[in-house]
């Protein structure tokens, strides 16, 4: 069977050289790469053995618990023990300290690695930077040591059935009882809304503390534990557990809230201000997620593209077709953490700068869009066996699949690019990326990338004063992601020569300006002059 192993050489090229991990506080280049390397060699022997069992064998609603297969529990008993989960929470909250950068640089090899408890094990650092940021400091001092050791895991609770985009529809109400609320409705999609590796689950619920007609105004955030501080239950129960295409170990739950006790985060009707912390980290978060397998898609195809032979005997790795495919394959594996990184360490050390809130959306949609590249051409390097269980690859485009979906679809984003985003600060957050890609592109001296960049301008200013701009508001989310992989390219290419093998980023660079950027022209015309979709007569769609 092929497995994944953690790419620690490109992990830590990336950061040291294309990320600009230095700019961090704090950051120990030589510390942080002996973290990675311990945390890679867990990964590889611990959490890789799990996925071909969470695939089989997924979970289970069993009582009114979700019963988790057991050598994931095994496996987080483990994670646990070793102090993972606090990473990167504060000493005085019990955790090590350490850069976000570390925790995000794991994440993306446990979700290479087994992606289902990556899902069920991620949400907690979420929380935590949410209640960092959000929490009162009572709250802090009893919930976040509680994540940090791992006893206690959490989930995110937004969606309802009639409110899945639309937040503005949620029903769930929250009313003042004392000095507490307590919850009432139900919640649909919610990962990791149980599990038998804790039992105990922090759940951050968005719900209304005001009238329907305030619509998001009337919403507030709150933290319901799973349990009473005595042990007893708090009246949240699982419903349902959905039965889903791919991450089958990951449980998605149906939940209800039956008058559960719960805290309020900061005032009521500002809960999307304050859950807005935990959706935009899980964006970038789904941006890691879909960089790991875009890494293990690479690594599958290598392997057996290595192995395989037909005519004359030949591996199939000295196809063109295939190379094309591989190299694809590696050129984004590479880039998309390059800039997935990068945005991260922008986002610690500027939070909420034009460039953060430019970048997060942007990462979340083409790391996604890629992973689904990544997948189908492994499936296709192996042929049929790829259409087969026994390889694992078409488990990948299975697992991979939702996220485009979940943490905002693929298509709010490219409205949120094309619309606020463009006009945030009077343009700034657009200024601020173009000059980031510009550095890139001088670095380098990259005339392909300042090509694509003359391309998105023009289909920047195109989709800023277009009538139509949703209409080609994925066209510019594409265009926009190719620009920014194109910069993350650049950066790598200009730092080649401290490269673990320079020649294989100088090919692969290479193949990044002749092969993709060169698209960016034909999405610029298209930002251009793309049909109008409102203006189709509506009966096309009766």
């Amino acid at each position: 069977m092929i497995d994944y192993t953690a790419p620690l050489d490109d992990i830590r090229f990336v950061l040291d050289h294309a990320a600009d991990a230095s700019r961090l506080p704090g950051w120990d280049k030589e510390f942080a790469h002996e973290v990675l390397g311990h945390a890679g060699r867990f990964i590889s022997e611990v959490i890789a053995p799990l996925d071909p069992i969470g695939d089989a064998e997924g979970c289970a609603l069993v009582e009114g618990r979700v019963r988790m297969p057991q050598a994931f529990r095994d496996a987080y008993a483990q994670f646990r023990d070793g102090g993972w989960p606090g990473l990167a929470v504060p000493e005085a909250f019990g955790g090590q300290g350490l850069p976000h950068l570390l925790c995000a640089s794991m994440g993306e090899m446990i979700a290479g690695a087994c992606i289902s408890f990556q899902m069920v094990v991620s949400l907690a650092q979420s929380a935590i930077r949410t209640l960092q940021h959000n929490g009162t400091d009572a709250q802090k001092t009893r919930y976040i040591p509680l994540l940090a050791s791992g006893e206690w895991l959490a989930s995110m609770c937004l969606t309802e059935p009639q409110a899945g985009s639309d937040l503005s529809q949620i029903a769930t109400t929250a009313v003042q009882d004392g000095d507490g609320w307590r919850i009432t409705g139900g919640k649909i999609f919610i990962s990791g809304g149980d599990q038998d590796m804790t039992g105990k689950v922090l759940h951050l619920v968005l719900a209304r503390t005001g009238d329907p007609s305030l619509g998001l105004k009337g919403l507030s955030l709150f933290l319901c534990p799973s349990e009473l501080e005595n042990g007893g239950p708090n009246g949240v129960s699982i419903l349902r557990l959905e039965e889903k295409m791919g991450m089958h170990a990951s449980p998605t739950c149906q939940m209800a809230f039956d008058g559960a006790r719960a805290e309020i985060i900061g005032a009521p009707g500002e809960g999307l201000m304050r859950m807005f912390t935990m959706m935009n980290l899980q964006r970038l978060e789904v941006s890691l997620e879909a960089t790991g397998l875009t890494e293990v898609a690479l690594q599958r195809s290598l392997a057996y593209a290595r192995d395989r032979r037909q005519g004359k005997r030949l591996p199939i790795n000295r196809h063109a077709d295939v190379r094309r495919m591989l190299m694809t394959q590696m050129a984004l594996a590479l880039g998309l953490r390059a800039m997935t990184y990068r945005a991260l360490v922008e986002v610690e050390v500027n939070p909420g700068s034009p460039l953060a809130d430019f970048l997060t959306p942007v990462c979340k949609a083409f790391s996604t869009e890629s992973a689904m590249t990544a997948a189908q051409a492994a499936i296709q390097i192996h042929g049929g066996y790829g259409y087969l269980t026994e390889y694992r690859v078409e488990q990948i485009l299975r697992d991979g699949r939702i996220t485009l979906i979940y943490e905002g679809t693929n298509g709010i984003q490219a409205l949120t690019l094309a619309g606020r985003l463009l006009r945030l600060h009077d343009g700034q957050a657009a200024e601020a990326f173009a000059a980031d890609v510009a550095q890139a592109a001088h670095l380098a001296d990259d005339t392909g990338l300042m090509a694509a960049l003359e391309a998105w301008r023009r289909a920047t200013e195109a989709v800023r004063t277009s009538p139509a701009a949703e209409s080609v508001a994925d066209t510019y989310m594409r265009l926009t992601g190719l620009v920014a992989f194109g910069a993350a390219w650049a950066r790598m290419a200009a730092a080649a020569d401290h490269a673990p093998t320079p020649d294989r980023i100088r090919a692969l660079a290479g193949f990044v300006q002749a092969a993709m950027l060169p698209q960016a022209e034909a999405l610029a015309r298209q930002c251009e002059k793309g049909p109008d979709f409102s203006q189709v007569d509506e009966a096309l769609f009766a």
